[in-house]
């Protein structure tokens, strides 16, 4: 590596790999509830209670995880037709506003399930069969939410500073899809 930093460079792939590790937990989460549900209606005729709410609400707390996993690596479904047809340093110039415009988008997304979440907790909103609130799993989201803020301004540092770590972070991610 040829930052400056390499301390922060270890901490900031820990925290990259966490939040990846976190949305996986919550995938699999939502995996285990629906396939529960289904075993449990289809051979015994019973229905775990909020089944259904539980798996709307996590499967946003998925969602917005899943947000943040796909944000740092930029393996998300891309159309790169302009920049495949460019230079080096235009497509460094592409990815860069790409990231700012991301940042952007991101942000206000985030303030407005901040908004949500508590406007949510103020509304004392409740699941169906057990009456539990709602809004920790709007939290969870927003949590989620702004771990993809942090990790795209992760991204757009080391676009612009240090891009042999991102060009690091593409082969890697290459080499895990092949």
């Amino acid at each position: 590596m040829t930052t400056r930093f390499p301390a922060l460079t270890r901490f900031m792939d820990r925290f990259i790999d966490s939040i990846e590790w976190i949305a996986a937990f919550f995938i699999g989460v939502v995996a285990l509830d629906v396939f529960v549900s289904v075993m449990l209606r289809y051979f015994f005729g019973f229905t775990i209670p909020d089944a259904y709410d539980f798996g709307m609400l996590m499967l946003g707390i998925v969602i917005f995880w899943g947000i943040a996993a796909t944000s740092y690596r930029g393996t998300h479904i891309t159309v790169d037709l302009l920049w495949a047809n460019v230079g080096p340093g235009w497509q460094r110039v592409i990815d860069v506003f790409a990231t700012l415009v991301l940042l952007f988008v991101v942000i206000v997304q985030s303030y407005t399930l901040f908004d949500k979440t508590f406007s949510t907790r103020d509304a004392n909103l409740l699941t169906f069969d057990l009456r539990l609130p709602v809004w920790p799993f709007y939290l969870i989201a927003w949590i989620g939410d702004v771990a993809a803020v942090l990790l795209i301004v992760v991204r757009t540092y080391r676009l612009i500073f240090h891009p042999e770590l991102m060009a690091r972070d593409y082969a890697m991610a290459r080499k895990a899809v092949e």
